[in-house]
């Protein structure tokens, strides 16, 4: 699969066992309208060189070659504070009893792991569950190696598919109570599709939880951040993974994603309600979460 085809790619949606309910009808009466977002990715990524259309090809490569080291080497280069983001980033999704959430672009599992610990030590429950999404079948491998002999898979609460965020085309509408994708939106050619489909899939009222890499806008700190990603961090790839070049590619994807602003916009533009400001920044804006609603009618 690391060498598939970007259609290829888009069109794979193979589930390991079934985790969400039929969907329910919804009426143009009670169906919330949804907008459509305007386009965010540009002609081109990374300069003129690699067409927006073919960056879902090029991400998938770069997955495949960085699967197995991609959580060491991710805490090891966010100084350990991409566990607590991510552990913030549970909490705040407000998780309910029995909740079911589809998490996309979660292969390796490290928010399915804290959604389903949250719930079973703060909700005292075992009856909900996640499906978790993801376009590289390597990066679910480390996943259900990780989560192998759990309870959580003896009781089928989470669940593995290969399938596009642009196209969930298993997940029925209005099946899931959390959409959830976690530094996932900056890989994608078109996350206003991403977005279209978080809307389809959840539920009125449901909630829908975004963690991505953001803009620092205070000057030093701002200054300081784009050194890292445009330098320290293409090193600590080769350091750490001997990939170079595959660093290089996920930093350049990270600094043309939109600024959060623009992106809280894009999400509301969805159909979706962001309360105040729409996101909520970690360490200065290095990373964003952005958790919102789908309105009932």
């Amino acid at each position: 699969v690391c060498h598939a085809n970007a259609a290829a790619l888009t069109n794979l949606m193979r589930p390991s066992a079934p985790v969400l309910p039929a969907a329910r009808a919804m009426s143009s009466a009670s169906a919330p309208k949804q907008q459509q977002p305007a386009a965010l990715s540009g002609a081109a990524l990374y300069g003129d060189e690699v067409p927006a259309d073919h960056k879902e090809h090029i991400m998938g490569d770069v997955y495949c070659r960085v699967a197995d080291r991609y959580d060491a080497v991710s805490d090891i280069i966010s100084m350990s504070m991409n566990k607590r983001w991510k552990q913030r980033f549970v909490e705040q999704m407000r998780p309910q009893p029995g909740d079911k959430m589809i998490d996309v672009a979660g292969g390796t599992c490290e928010v399915a792991k804290r959604y389903l610990h949250y719930q079973d030590s703060v909700n005292r429950d075992r009856t909900s569950s996640v499906h978790v999404v993801d376009f590289n079948e390597n990066m679910l491998e480390v996943g259900r190696r990780r989560l192998a002999g759990s309870p959580w898979m003896r009781d089928r609460r989470v669940t593995f598919a290969q399938g596009n965020a642009e196209d969930l085309a298993d997940v029925p509408d209005a099946s899931v109570d959390i959409y959830c994708i976690s530094a996932g939106m900056h890989n994608l050619p078109h996350p206003e599709k991403a977005l279209s489909e978080a809307y389809r899939v959840l539920r009125a009222g449901g909630r829908f939880a975004c963690l991505e890499y953001g803009h620092t806008d205070t000057p030093v700190i701002g200054q300081l951040c784009r050194w890292y990603w445009d330098s320290a961090i293409p090193f600590l790839g080769h350091v750490l993974a001997r990939d170079r070049a595959s660093y290089e590619r996920l930093a350049r994807s990270v600094r043309t994603f939109p600024h959060q602003a623009k992106f809280a916009q894009a999400i509301r533009d969805a159909g979706f309600h962001l309360p105040g400001k729409g996101y909520d920044l970690y360490q200065w804006g290095m990373m964003v979460a952005y958790i919102g609603t789908k309105p009932r009618a």
